[in-house]
């Protein structure tokens, strides 16, 4: 059997659920309001060090408590539930699906590499690849019973950050603010010295977020109970795990967000303190978000079924964007060069830079939107989608 055999189709859309396509959709807003303000301050965290203006000290607080250190998890989620969702496929097809996931897995090593010399060096493209050809090879072919030790290592994770918590409790107050770890890339006023800069600061990167293997692992366990498929079957699962895990993400992200929004004042070595403690759980909003967006999903699929009309149409459009994501995805790397870098526009210059560049985040992120749902209503696939395809499937 050849790559290109008709049987290794990809998943048509008549046979998607709803709340994977809904979760990437929808979390795609929160990647773009992180890496706009990334690239509007050429650092990160991307955000407005001592904010004075009351929508700044707000506007910081939000990104900590909601976006920075919680959106990417909920990706490596939804990255290892479609890792068994897609070998399942497969099989019902009577195909081996190890290789088309390796195929595909080195294929977005390959977008990931593109991506980040050309556009932005903050891609997780590639650090997905990488830990999708890992987990294809060694943790794809377990049994059930086998992927039950992720929750022993997150049972582990969970007592470490008690720890991290623990040693919260003796901060000390200072005049310290919150510092952007520049990234000479998003700072470089011609393009081929940013292409150098990403060269260097990409592998980098890539390294730094591998361990999100973890999170993948645990949407891998997921998938294999197909909690997402039946979510009536693991309400109560889904609920306690909306509830916890976002309760400790947010928890775990407050002292740091007063810090970001001028409410509280620290010492330089607090400030790190609480900076670890909001990273360390920051992977909770992962399983919290997913989980929360399967109950939404599930009451929005319901509340269709039994009105007799379809789907809202705005999250129907939001869906089709999690249908496109690759392409949306790439098209904010080009959006953010365009209007927000020292290349082009810089649109940051005509007003408070977090709060424009969250303006053009939103702003982005609705057009992704709108264009998803206009290539949806034609049958169509974004241009990156359809590039994938035809090279992990061939042309058929």
């Amino acid at each position: 059997m050849t790559i290109h055999d008709h049987r290794a189709a990809p998943v048509a859309s008549r046979e998607r659920i709803l709340t994977p396509d809904l979760v990437r959709g929808a979390m795609l807003l929160f990647i773009a309001l992180a890496n706009a303000g990334n690239v509007a301050f050429a650092g990160q965290p991307g955000l407005e060090p001592d904010p004075h203006s009351l929508p700044g000290r707000i506007l910081n607080i939000c990104m900590v408590l909601f976006v920075d250190s919680r959106a990417y998890p909920v990706f490596a989620v939804m990255f290892g539930y479609g890792l068994v969702q897609l070998a399942a496929h497969c099989t019902v097809r009577g195909v081996a699906p190890r290789r088309i996931l390796l195929r595909r897995n080195a294929w977005l090593v390959v977008f990931g590499a593109v991506h980040a010399v050309l556009l932005y060096f903050g891609d997780f493209l590639g650090a997905y690849g990488i830990v999708g050809l890992v987990a294809t090879v060694l943790l794809l072919p377990r049994s059930e019973r086998f992927h039950r030790l992720v929750l022993v290592v997150w049972a582990i994770q969970t007592a470490y950050l008690v720890l991290t918590a623990s040693s919260a409790t003796g901060l000390h107050g200072g005049d310290a603010t919150l510092v952007n770890s520049p990234n000479p890339s998003l700072a470089a006023t011609t393009y081929v010295g940013s292409l150098v800069h990403r060269l260097q600061e990409w592998p980098v990167h890539t390294l730094t977020v591998l361990p999100f293997i973890v999170v993948v692992w645990l949407g891998m366990w997921a998938a294999k109970r197909q909690i997402l498929e039946h979510p009536e079957r693991h309400r109560r699962l889904l609920v306690s795990t909306a509830t916890v895990a976002l309760t400790i993400t947010f928890l775990g992200a407050l002292p740091y967000a007063l810090v970001a929004g001028g409410l509280v004042h620290l010492d330089q070595g607090s400030v790190e303190l609480v900076a670890r403690l909001h990273a360390v759980s920051g992977e909770y909003g992962g399983p919290g978000y997913v989980a929360l967006f399967a109950l939404v999903a599930t009451r929005l699929t319901r509340r269709a079924r039994s009105a007799g009309r379809p789907q809202n149409p705005v999250v129907k459009a939001v869906a089709a964007l999690g249908r496109n994501s690759l392409s949306g995805y790439l098209f904010q790397s080009v959006a953010w060069m365009l209007l927000l870098s020292p290349l082009a526009w810089q649109l940051t210059r005509y007003g408070d830079r977090a709060l424009v560049a969250a303006a053009v985040a939103v702003a982005v992120w609705a057009t992704t939107v709108f264009v998803a749902w206009c290539l949806d209503s034609a049958g169509r696939r974004g241009p990156a989608e359809v590039a994938l395809r035809r090279l992990v499937y061939g042309r058929r």
